[in-house]
């Protein structure tokens, strides 16, 4: 560029040629999956750690147990077999790290050092699970006759492996390691649920039963739900850390893993709120005592041990219960950070503010969770209905999700609660493993299918304020009222024959006039067609319910930016309309 003129006109150029060129496909497919624009300026560290962690799959304590059916399906009393097949399944998937997860507010393995979620349990003993039914939304006599029964059964499978000398959790290594999977441990930090009857349920564990030992002002006035559920533990109470940091070393020092996440969103309590500097520095010291465990495990074996937090987006907000991220990861305490929803997947997390705020040393990873929001859906094959959709079932959604996060600079993914969907037992909704493969990779996720939407305001059960960021979905727009709404999403490839298709549904009751849509600040369109339809399937959840209506509008592809986007809509009608949901496809033209 020789003049200002030719500065001007290809500044200009840049920002109207957001369709990917094929040479930039080219050099994604050429470079790691981790690669980013930033590559230059990263520590060799986290360069080291996303070269062989990009992408991770979280599974639970009892994520082999819930659907025994598909990982022995021989029968007979539960075994080995079950866990190396369920490793064996993530590796063809190209998973490359599995965390798993050993404890509740108990352990669940046979732990030495605290105790364990069946401690106490004998075989067929009903009772022994009677206080944590109403913990699980349980309460009618006929229900809680039917928990149990299923409790018994459950619980039977842990038994099965203790009586034959089985440690779940060692044995989840040995299958990772005979497979090329890195193991690594997640342990939840102030899990709650067994809150609804902190005495009574078989999950708490005995300090958590004890009045003194809990927060008491996690709350604040106008907060909704059961306000039981910030009662955790506080982390300032000397017996709270040395509890928790027992456990901690045992899985570190006597268990073969070769990364330790430390997981707020279960829950994200530690401190009394607006914590001091001095508790804030405490709880530093903690972490960094925590690191000097995982420090002295990788000199014994000669392999990295990694440290990291899965964890809420608002940094500021966990410093203000005494969890100083950005001091952490830029002293280079904590290794990785996985930044996410509660249950509910992120649409719009801001990986790129983190990345600003925490620095470069620490890998940022985008947690894909199965619930999408609370868009309720039909399934017309069944008859069935779902206030959630669970997204392991759908290819579409998992790219779109997957796709925003990348776009906006995270160096991997990490898949929680992906199992969740076999949970449900509902025909044709399954967990599809495939769709594992290469999610981490955008040269693979550009040019497919997607399907994009928002987090929004339902299930207040499933929600935690302050920890989230405030949904945009739904909104009140008023007579000529126009709202701007910001999604990530990447940019597609111009040779695909591909379209945007925007679908904006409303209560049905709604008097709908001229509602106009602009995509990155294009021409006002106010074409549309209505529909019952999603737009695209979750298995077998195909339509809308019947108390709304949907619209779509459709865009050329090339308007799609990788980052943000910005979708803006506008009421041209007398009365006010309430934008119910949003969401966007990259779909073949037709």
């Amino acid at each position: 560029m020789h003049t200002r003129r030719d500065f001007i006109r290809s500044t200009a150029l840049g920002a109207a040629a957001v369709t990917v060129s094929p040479q930039l496909i080219a050099s994604e497919a050429r470079a790691p999956a981790h690669a980013s624009a930033a590559a230059a300026k990263t520590p060799a560290s986290r360069r080291a750690l996303v070269a062989d962690h990009h992408n991770l799959f979280n599974g639970d304590s009892c994520v082999y147990f819930y659907n025994p059916e598909r990982w022995q399906p021989e029968g007979g009393p539960f075994s080995a077999k079950a866990i190396h097949r369920y490793v064996e399944n993530l590796q063809q998937n190209g998973i490359d790290t599995f965390l798993i997860n050993a404890n509740a507010s108990k352990a669940w393995y046979p732990s030495k050092v605290i105790p364990t979620v069946v401690d106490g349990y004998k075989r067929g003993d009903r009772e022994f699970f009677r206080g944590h039914a109403i913990c699980a939304g349980v309460t009618k006599p006929e229900e809680i006759e039917k928990f149990l029964d299923t409790s018994v059964k459950f619980y039977n499978q842990y038994l099965d492996l203790l009586e034959a000398g089985v440690d779940w959790l060692a044995e989840t290594s040995k299958a990772c390691r005979a497979r090329g999977v890195a193991p690594w441990v997640s342990i939840r930090m102030n899990d709650l649920h067994g809150h609804r009857n902190f005495p009574g349920s078989f999950f708490n564990h005995p300090m958590l039963r004890r009045p003194e030992m809990r927060l008491h002002h996690s709350t604040y006035p106008s907060m909704a739900g059961d306000l039981t559920y910030r009662e955790g533990l506080n982390y300032e109470l000397p017996e709270v850390r040395d509890m928790m940091f027992a456990q901690i070393r045992e899985v570190v020092e006597d268990y073969d893993f070769d990364g330790l996440e430390l997981d707020w969103w279960r829950n994200p309590l530690c401190c009394e709120p607006n914590a001091s500097e001095k508790t804030i520095a405490m709880m530093s010291d903690w972490f960094r005592e925590v690191r000097a465990l995982t420090a002295k495990r990788a000199a014994k074996t000669g392999r990295p041990c990694y440290l990291g937090m899965r964890l809420p987006g608002r940094l500021e907000t966990l410093r203000s219960i005494g969890i100083d991220v950005v001091a952490l990861c830029q002293d280079g305490t904590l290794d990785f950070l996985c930044p996410s929803g509660f249950w509910r997947t992120s649409w719009d997390m801001p990986h790129d503010e983190i990345r600003r705020q925490v620095g470069e040393h620490p890998a940022i990873f985008g947690v894909i969770e199965d619930g999408a929001n609370a868009v309720p859906t039909l399934a017309p094959s069944t008859g069935a209905s779902r206030e959630i959709r669970l997204i392991s079932a759908s290819q579409e959604m998992l790219s779109a999700n997957a796709a925003g996060k990348l776009a906006l600079g995270a160096d991997g993914i990490e898949w929680f609660n992906f199992y969740c969907t076999d949970q449900t037992r509902i025909p044709g909704l399954i967990s599809d493993y495939t769709f594992l493969r290469d999610i981490d990779r955008l040269d693979v996720l550009r040019g497919r299918p997607k399907h994009y939407t928002f987090a929004d305001r339902g299930f207040t059960g499933l929600a935690q304020p302050p920890f989230e960021a405030p949904p945009q979905i739904p909104v009140i727009l008023e007579k000529n009222w126009r709202h701007s709404f910001r999604l990530p999403m990447c940019a597609e490839p111009g040779d695909r024959k591909l379209r945007l298709v925007i679908q904006v549904a409303v209560k049905k009751t709604d008097p709908v006039g001229d509602l106009p849509v602009v995509f990155n600040a294009c021409w006002p369109n106010a074409a549309r067609t209505t529909t019952d339809r999603l737009l695209y399937p979750c298995g077998p959840f195909t339509l809308h319910t019947p108390d709304r209506v949907a619209y779509n509008y459709e865009f050329p592809i090339g308007l799609v930016r990788d980052g943000w986007n910005e979708i803006v809509l506008e009421n041209g009608a007398d009365l006010p309309v309430t934008i119910a949901s949003l969401e966007l496809a990259v779909m073949p033209i037709t």
